[in-house]
């Protein structure tokens, strides 16, 4: 897969990912280390919580996604380097047995004028579970490095 600089990136571009299938048990070890709450440990406590059911944590399915973001088409040069989101939501509970898929949008690109190397990406992430339905939609700001000529050509200017 070819990696993507600043310069390659326009608003409108979408990139795509391969499928991820979430297990129960993964479910539960994920949140018995880092949210341990009874939705997200025991199917049959969950049947009478919100989520009716054992659903992953939110932080679970980010973590997912980040996999995903990993493995898919869109590849930033310098890598995936988060400077934060200014959107993070679950829309849907993740369940055992969902077949997850995203797709990230450019929103926005713009060039640093003091770090002339790099610059930021706007990006939509939305993360898909197998009927299409949204389960992790985010906006979120990427770290992006410039083309080794164009860096230099901006610092020399």
């Amino acid at each position: 897969m070819n990696v993507h600089y600043i310069e390659d990136l326009a608003p409108g571009q979408k990139y795509g990912s391969g499928q991820l299938l979430v297990d129960a048990d993964r479910i539960r070890a994920f949140a018995a280390e880092f949210d341990p709450q009874p939705f997200h440990l025991d199917a049959e406590a969950a049947r009478d919580t919100l989520f009716r059911g054992l659903a992953a944590s939110g932080w679970h399915t980010a973590a997912l996604t980040m996999r995903l973001l990993v493995d898919g088409e869109f590849r930033p040069a310098g890598g995936i380097i988060g400077a934060g989101f200014d959107e993070l939501r679950w829309p849907k509970p993740v369940r055992p047995g969902d077949a997850l898929h995203l797709e990230s949008e450019i929103l926005e690109v713009r060039t640093s004028k003091s770090r002339p190397e790099q610059g930021i990406v706007k990006v939509k992430t939305t993360t898909f579970n197998q009927h299409g339905e949204p389960v992790q939609v985010s906006i979120g700001n990427l770290v992006v490095q410039r083309r080794p000529a164009a860096a230099a050509a901006a610092e020399a200017s």
